[in-house]
């Protein structure tokens, strides 16, 4: 019996419905999940062959099923953060939705929220009860502040854990902050509660314990601000915001070819610096130029240095400074939107596109996880409609027709 067998407790009624080559087949989890951290965690534990049963509301479903309408009318959030799961409504204000709701926490292994603050514990969810009644079940939960301390109470979203934790201050141009484009606080939170659980999984099947997870968006973002706060504490200033320019490094950042498109590269080191003195801007002198002989000295000079970078640059297209730079060991890269990035040469060559089948009968490419583990193919299972799973689940938790009808007639689910 390998460590996943003897921490499972799942119950026939129960069977998981993961293939069961993948590792956490066998691992059930029930997650009252909406927006974007909690569905990211238990999207890549789904991922790895756990079995996802997302509790959402009659009717619509998780918001952000709503978010837009851009993939096959589908939200884009959505069927990025939903593949590979069951849907089953439950209307948990209702005393047979939260009957149904700890029939399935019998058979689970883990239990993931972010709701609302407090909303957890006016169901009857709160962590010392799950604790209690499933010893073994592995709560997971994902707020905006911390479930303590003086912001608990307070709702969050993205850009405000973005803004509190200074990182809008880093981000942009010398003459405005901006967002960053991708939902960053979220997507570290998830990050945190998935490796948590893992974890947690881990310690239950050494140690018999299942010890609980909690994550915060704010204290996961925290984290990734852990350089700029060093920086700032210690050094008494906050790292420049410069667009594509590196704070600490020089030079390091985007400049314009003679045709306009953008090459970013970076020096990272004296020996790269020397080389493109000598074999890209032709001018050997500057390696021990007092302004740029050192990182410090090209930070502190940046504006000269970078008047000599773009006048070597604007001499020539794009993909000729690439092979340049490349030739003498100097990383670099083209800037690309979004439409090349999806066609980029490296996800077609390694085979990192496959189809996954959203609601309506479409498919989505959709990219393999990141982590390839040997010998194991991705679990890339459909997205699901709302409730599409709803009384497959009912029926396996011993509903009979009868009872899921009126269930349904109720609007309990």
């Amino acid at each position: 019996m390998g460590p996943i067998d003897a921490i499972s407790m799942v119950p026939v009624h129960m069977a998981p419905m993961s293939a069961p080559h993948l590792p956490l087949s066998g691992i059930t989890v029930v997650s009252l999940e909406q927006a974007v951290a909690a569905p990211y965690a238990t999207r890549q534990l789904a991922d790895l062959g756990a079995r996802v049963i997302k509790v959402e509301r009659p009717g619509d479903g998780d918001f952000a099923r709503r978010y837009d309408t851009t993939v096959h009318g589908q939200s884009s959030y959505f069927v990025w953060l939903n593949r590979s799961k069951e849907s089953l409504t439950l209307d948990l204000k209702a005393p047979r939705g939260r009957e149904i709701l700890h029939q399935l926490l019998d058979g689970a292994d883990v239990f993931v929220q972010n709701l609302a603050p407090g909303a957890a514990d006016r169901l009857g969810l709160g962590v010392e009860v799950l604790r209690e009644r499933w010893p073994r079940l592995v709560p997971c939960t994902i707020s905006g502040y911390g479930t303590s301390g003086p912001w608990a109470d307070r709702k969050s979203y993205d850009l405000l854990v973005q803004c509190q934790t200074g990182l809008v201050s880093l981000t942009g141009t010398a003459d405005e902050t901006a967002r960053v484009g991708i939902s960053v606080a979220d997507i570290a939170a998830g990050m945190y509660a998935y490796s948590g659980i893992l974890t947690a999984l881990f310690t239950r099947a050494a140690t018999g314990t299942a010890h609980p997870v909690e994550v915060s968006l704010f204290e996961a973002l925290a984290e990734w601000m852990g350089q700029p706060a060093y920086y700032t504490r210690y050094g008494g200033t906050q790292p420049a915001r410069l667009g594509t320019q590196h704070p600490t490094l020089a030079p390091y950042g985007a400049y314009a070819a003679a045709d306009g498109r953008e090459v970013l590269f970076s020096i990272q080191n004296e020996r790269e610096w020397a080389a493109l003195c000598a074999e890209f801007l032709a001018r050997p002198e500057l390696t021990d130029d007092p302004r740029f002989a050192t990182s410090s000295a090209r930070v502190a000079h940046r504006d000269e240095l970078n008047a000599v970078v773009a006048e070597r640059c604007a001499r020539s297209g794009a993909e000729e400074v690439l092979k340049d730079l490349e030739s003498i060991g100097i990383a670099c890269a083209g800037v690309n939107d979004v439409a090349a990035f999806l066609d980029h040469p490296v996800l077609a060559a390694r085979g990192r596109w496959t189809d996954v089948a959203v609601p309506g009968g479409a498919t989505v490419q959709a990219l393999l996880p990141p982590a390839d583990l040997a010998g194991l193919p991705a679990r890339m299972d459909p997205v699901p409609g709302v409730g599409e799973h709803t009384e497959a689940i009912l029926a396996e938790l011993g509903r009979s027709a009868e009872e899921i009808g009126a269930l349904r007639a109720d609007a309990v689910v």
